[in-house]
């Protein structure tokens, strides 16, 4: 009941939900101590994937095994997905209505905010030295000039962050994840002392076994829904979006773009603006946008004969197949992952691509800015039509919004799209 009802006040994002989290299992609850809490935090900033459901699901698992990490990572997740799904069905059956036009219209210039204050949130914390804003630098000029694949970019960092691991070793430390603390909210259930549950302990055979049993459910999964090509096409991608997941859900944005919009054109570009903007206002991890591209793209490629049950098979299917390693990250990988925490082996690959991200969602930035601001724009002509002075003004008042003052990303888009409706009542702007 804990993580269902998660699922529906985790808004804020990985930082909120984690927040969140501490104060109900560590302080009120006393589920585990602050030690182990921010040992299997620590551990999770090391995966791909969205941190803050991996977290739920480890500390589930060493309570209660298995069936308390699936327990915890579906409830977590559970009431995005429903609500996400159920505001895509919305958005297309209304979504050319005047008013709801109007509110996505000031949306918008918002998500260019919200995007451009990731790069600088991420940037301030992450580029420590000249080598690291270097790695940023190429990065976003490998994709925004040269049009390099989000995977050959993550691939080319973690290389430069492993020789420069060698090379200059104090340049790609890296951090501890958030830190160390010796607060103490009295004994709990899993203490500082407490020893590792058996179902916690490593072993080869163990590990061997997980994994087998993880890729027979893909396999069987992929061959379940073999018959729609556009459904194999979602779960193969989706699978590759998960493991590509490194720095957060803004660093895998780039990448789903590409795909979802570019490649297979399961949605448009502003239907993914309009997806990220829900993204944000409703609770749960942003990387639940994967269910909105699903739902968009099910419809969109009519697998089935009904919209509706159409988007619910694509959704399903692209929630599954980005949740699925999760579990296989925590129930398999996690004892062997936890053993090289703070190695500098392990850890400087990950600086680097962390650097890279930085490059990346700047670049989404710019991306999402240009078809704002020039919304007649096209590849050929990008420039072409008038310029949105109303959107950059919104933009440059969301930014400063959550960089200067420190406002609720909640608040700020509400704000936006009260502003977009007003302007679009009053000017008829479309």
């Amino acid at each position: 009941m804990y993580w269902f009802k998660l699922g529906f006040i985790s808004f804020g994002g990985p930082a909120g939900q984690i927040a969140i989290m501490h104060t109900d299992l560590v302080e009120k609850k006393r589920w585990i101590s602050e030690q182990r809490f921010l040992h299997a935090l620590n551990y999770c900033m090391l995966l791909p994937g969205p941190e803050a459901i991996q977290l739920a699901i480890y500390m589930s698992w060493l309570m209660h095994g298995v069936l308390g990490a699936i327990l915890a990572g579906v409830l977590f997740f559970l009431p995005a997905f429903l609500l996400l799904s159920v505001l895509a069905g919305v958005y297309l059956a209304w979504g050319d209505v005047p008013l709801v036009a109007g509110i996505f219209y000031g949306i918008k210039p918002a998500v260019v905010a919200v995007v451009l204050f990731a790069a600088w949130r991420i940037g301030s914390k992450a580029l420590k030295n000249e080598l690291l804003w270097g790695i940023a630098a190429l990065a976003f000029l490998g994709v925004f000039v040269f049009g390099i694949s989000f995977p050959w970019i993550v691939l080319a960092a973690g290389i430069l962050g492993a020789i420069g691991g060698k090379l200059a070793p104090n340049k790609f430390k890296g951090g501890a994840g958030h830190g160390a603390s010796h607060k103490t909210y009295g004994a709990a259930v899993i203490d500082d002392h407490t020893p590792t549950p058996d179902h916690a302990k490593f072993s080869w055979m163990k590990l061997t076994a997980t994994v087998a049993i993880f890729i027979a459910i893909w396999g069987l999964a992929i061959w379940f829904i073999a018959g729609q090509p556009t459904l194999s096409d979602m779960g193969i991608f989706f699978t590759k979006a998960a493991f590509l997941t490194i720095g957060g859900a803004y660093a895998v944005l780039p990448y789903v773009y590409q795909g979802g919009v570019e490649h297979y054109t399961w949605l448009t570009g502003a239907q993914m603006m309009d997806g990220l903007a829900l993204g944000e206002t409703t609770p749960g991890p942003l990387i639940m946008i994967v269910t909105w591209i699903g739902y968009l793209g099910g419809v969109a490629k009519q697998v089935a004969i009904n919209p509706i049950v159409a988007g619910f098979m694509g959704a399903a299917v692209a929630t599954f197949f980005t949740f699925l390693p999760s579990f296989l990250f925590i129930l398999a990988g996690g004892p062997l992952v936890e053993s090289t925490r703070n190695n500098l082996k392990y850890i400087a690959p990950l600086t680097g691509i962390t650097a890279a991200v930085v490059g990346v969602i700047l670049n989404l930035a710019v991306f999402f800015a240009w078809h704002t601001f020039w919304p007649q724009g096209t590849v050929t002509t990008p420039f072409a039509g008038r310029f949105d002075w109303f959107s950059l003004v919104v933009a440059i008042a969301a930014f400063l919004a959550l960089w200067r003052y420190k406002q609720d990303v909640m608040k700020v888009i509400g704000v936006s799209a009260f502003l977009g409706l007003a302007y679009t009542l009053i000017n008829g702007v479309n």
